[in-house]
C-alpha cells in the first residue's frame, strides 16, 4: 500500500495557534450549491451536528433516496463508500469527525494492517499451506507421522487405508504399492493385503499351477522312491544297512534333484507372473492369465538361472553352519524382484538393499519366512500322520497308497496361502527398497517390467 498522499490532496498549511485537542469539532459547513443549485457533497441533517435523525421512531426504517453520485448510507449500515470529489481526511482515528460523519470508536486508521497480515486485496500463490502450519520439523527430511504438503497441493493429503499419513518429495503417499519412506510397517502391511484382494483371482490359478502342483508331485515321488526296509543289527551290535541301501539312495536324491531343476523353470515362470500381476494391478492397467503366462515364460529362463545361484550360495553358506546360509537367504531374498524390475545383478543390488536398511529388509523378509516356515511346519505335520496312519512304506499297497498320495497333495495345498504371501510380500518390499532410493510409483514400476 502506497505512502503518498491521494490525488489532488494538499496539505493545508500551519498558521495560528495549535488546535486544542479537547475542543469539540466544528460543525459542518453547508456545501456550496453546484451550478445548477444541486449540492456537490451530503447534505448534512439539520439540528446538532452527530444527532441520531431517527431517534425515536419505531416500526421500519425507511429508505432514504441516494443523491445522484454515490451511495447514501442508511441508518446502522456499515462506514459508505468515498462520494465521488471527497477527499478522505487524514485524521481517521475514533471519534474524529469529518463532514458529518463519525468514524466509531475500535475503527482503526484507514490504510492500517495488523501486524503479521497481509494487505487487503492479496492472494497466497499456489501451495502455500494454511495459516498456523509451521512446516517440516527436519530441515530436508520428513518427521515421521507428521503431516506434510504434497507438492503442489496447498493442504496436507489425508491418509486412506495402508497409507502413509505425510508427504516425501516426489513420493505418493496413496500409491497402492510403494509404501513411503518412514512409514512403518502397518502401510507395508496394508498394501500386501491390498495386492491379495485385488489379485487373488489371478494369483491363486498361477500359484496353483506353478507351486502347488510342483509341491505335490514332488511329495509324491518321495513316497514312491523313499528308500525300503529297515536298519538290521549285526551279531556283534552293529547296525547293518537294509541291501541295497545306497542305491536307492543315490535314486531318490538324483529323482528329486532332477524333479527340481526340471519344476524349477516352472516355478519362475510362476514368480514372474505373479509379479506381473501385483504391479500391474497396482498400476491400474488390465491383467489376464494368458497375458500373464506369456510374460513369465519370456522371464522364466533367467530368472530360473540367477535362482540355482542363489540356491547354490545358501547351500555352501549352510554347509559352513546354519547361520550363514540363514543369513545369505535373508541378504539375497530380494534377487526376484530386482531381475524383473531391472535386470542386473540381482545378487548385487539385493545385497546392497539388505545391507543399506539392514532393520527394515530384515524385519519385512522374516515376516515372509515366518509364514514360510508355518506352511513347512503343517506340512510336516500332515506327514507326520501319514506315517502313523499308512506305515513307513504305504506304496506297498492300493488303500494306503491312495491315502498317503491325497494326504500329499493336501500339505501342498496347505502351503498355498503362504506361496501368496510371499509372492505378494518381496514385491511390496522391493517397492518400498526403491522408494529409498528415489521417487517411484507403480506405474512406473509396471512399466519397468517390460
Amino acid at each position: 500500500m502506497s505512502d503518498l498522499p491521494p490525488s489532488g490532496f494538499t496539505e493545508p498549511a500551519a498558521s495560528g495557534p495549535p488546535a486544542d485537542p479537547t475542543a469539540p469539532p466544528p460543525p459542518a459547513a453547508e456545501p456550496a450549491p453546484g451550478p445548477s443549485g444541486t449540492t456537490g457533497g451530503a447534505t448534512p441533517a439539520s439540528g446538532a451536528s452527530g444527532a441520531d435523525p431517527w431517534a425515536g421512531h419505531t416500526g421500519p426504517v425507511p429508505i432514504v433516496p441516494a443523491e445522484p453520485g454515490y451511495d447514501t448510507p442508511q441508518p446502522g449500515a456499515p462506514f459508505p463508500a468515498t462520494p465521488p470529489g471527497w477527499t478522505a481526511p487524514d485524521d481517521t482515528s475514533p471519534g474524529h469527525t469529518s463532514q458529518g460523519w463519525t468514524v466509531p470508536p475500535g475503527t482503526p486508521p484507514q490504510g492500517w494492517n495488523a501486524p503479521g497480515t497481509p494487505p487487503h486485496g492479496w492472494n497466497a500463490p499456489p501451495g502455500t499451506p494454511p495459516p498456523g502450519w509451521g512446516g517440516p520439523a527436519y530441515p530436508g527430511y520428513p518427521m515421521p507421522g507428521a503431516a506434510y504438503p504434497v507438492p503442489g497441493a496447498a493442504y496436507p493429503v489425508p491418509a486412506g487405508p495402508g497409507a502413509y499419513a505425510g508427504w516425501f518429495p516426489g513420493i505418493d503417499p496413496q500409491d497402492p504399492l510403494v509404501n513411503p519412506p518412514h512409514a512403518g510397517i502397518g502401510p507395508w502391511f496394508a498394501r500386501c493385503t491390498a495386492a491379495l484382494r485385488r489379485g487373488w483371482r489371478q494369483l491363486l490359478p498361477i500359484v496353483l499351477l506353478t507351486q502347488v502342483v510342483p509341491a505335490a508331485v514332488i511329495g509324491v515321488l518321495t513316497l514312491v522312491f523313499s528308500p525300503e526296509g529297515e536298519m538290521a543289527t549285526a551279531p556283534d551290535g552293529a547296525p547293518v544297512l537294509p541291501a541295497g541301501f545306497w542305491g536307492q539312495m543315490f535314486a531318490f536324491y538324483g529323482v528329486l534333484l532332477s524333479a527340481g531343476l526340471v519344476f524349477g523353470l516352472l516355478q519362475a515362470a510362476g514368480w514372474a507372473a505373479g509379479t506381473w500381476v501385483v504391479a500391474r494391478q497396482a498400476a491400474g492397467e488390465p491383467t489376464g492369465l494368458g497375458a500373464a503366462f506369456r510374460y513369465g515364460l519370456r522371464r522364466a529362463l533367467g530368472l530360473w538361472g540367477w535362482t540355482l545361484l542363489v540356491s547354490l550360495l545358501v547351500m555352501i553358506g549352510s554347509c559352513f553352519c546354519l547361520l550363514p546360509g540363514l543369513y545369505a537367504a535373508f541378504a539375497l531374498a530380494l534377487f526376484g524382484p530386482v531381475y524383473l524390475f531391472e535386470r542386473r545383478e540381482p545378487i548385487g543390488r539385493a545385497w546392497r538393499m539388505f545391507h543399506s536398511r539392514f532393520g527394515m529388509v530384515l524385519g519385512r523378509v522374516a515376516l515372509v519366512i515366518a509364514v514360510l516356515l508355518a506352511a513347512t511346519v503343517l506340512d510336516a505335520v500332515v506327514g507326520g500322520i501319514s506315517g502313523a496312519v499308512f506305515g513307513v512304506e504305504p506304496m506297498k499297497a492300493v488303500g494306503t497308497a491312495i491315502g498317503a498320495v491325497a494326504l500329499a497333495v493336501f500339505g501342498a495345498l496347505l502351503a498355498a496361502p503362504a506361496y501368496l504371501a510371499q509372492q505378494v510380500g518381496l514385491v511390496v518390499t522391493y517397492a518400498e527398497q526403491r522408494a529409498q532410493e528415489g521417487p517411484v510409483n507403480a506405474a512406473r514400476l509396471a512399466a519397468e517390467l517390460g
